[in-house]
């Protein structure tokens, strides 16, 4: 997809190459670079890179015991986790993330909807769909936040983002996202901890939000 101009730090595609990003990250991640050639070359060259340190790295033997128990599990019946595809703005990890089903969209108020795909120790991760023109509550970050956008587009201090657009955000940065008036604004979003609200209503309305 041509004209993303927000792209994954190179330190964050290096994590995801080494499977040590968090899983909430990782979805987001995977569904960027699923839209971004940019990024998956940048990816293919930590994958290389990674490939040869692999090659490199001295090799231990197995105990027997070990060794028995791994070719054991050859033998196991191993039942694959189906693929999806692509879904219309969906991208590929994000359908796979979703198991194949339609956003089960839940109101916020203000027009505003999401659908909580994860929630857990390692973070969340969220898809939200915001009306035309409408403002997220004043917000800063008690950790990091990544923000995907699948279909049109928002603004905030930071600058525009658009379709295939990642936003990273971190407890250095208070924002208002507003979204572009003309489409409503879906975005797929990740965070490893509860976002800091500045207005009293957001702050109470946060633990059932979960946000």
């Amino acid at each position: 997809m041509s004209g993303i101009t927000h792209h994954t730090p190179d330190s964050m595609l290096a994590a995801y190459a080494a499977g040590t990003l968090p899983h909430p990250f990782a979805i987001v991640v995977a569904a960027h670079i699923s839209m971004c050639a940019t990024c998956r070359a940048s990816l293919e060259a930590h994958q290389a890179v990674g490939g040869l340190v692999l090659e490199d790295t001295q090799c231990t033997a197995l105990t027997d015991g070990l060794k028995s128990a791994t070719l054991a599990m050859l033998d196991d019946v191993v039942i694959p986790d189906p693929v999806f595809e692509a879904d219309g703005i969906f991208p590929g990890p994000l359908v796979q993330a979703l198991k194949g089903r339609a956003p089960q969209w839940k109101k916020l108020g203000m027009g505003v909807r999401q659908d909580i795909i994860q929630a857990d120790r390692s973070g969340s991760v969220r898809l939200l769909y915001i009306p035309p023109g409408q403002a997220v509550p004043d917000h800063g970050h008690n950790g990091l936040e990544l923000t995907l956008v699948l279909q049109g587009s928002f603004h905030d201090e930071t600058g525009t983002f658009g379709v295939g657009d990642l936003e990273v955000a971190d407890e250095t940065l208070d924002h208002t996202p507003i979204a572009g008036g003309d489409i409503p604004c879906i975005c797929l979003a990740a965070t490893d901890a509860p976002l800091r609200f500045h207005a009293l209503i957001p702050r109470l309305l946060q633990p059932l939000f979960r946000i």
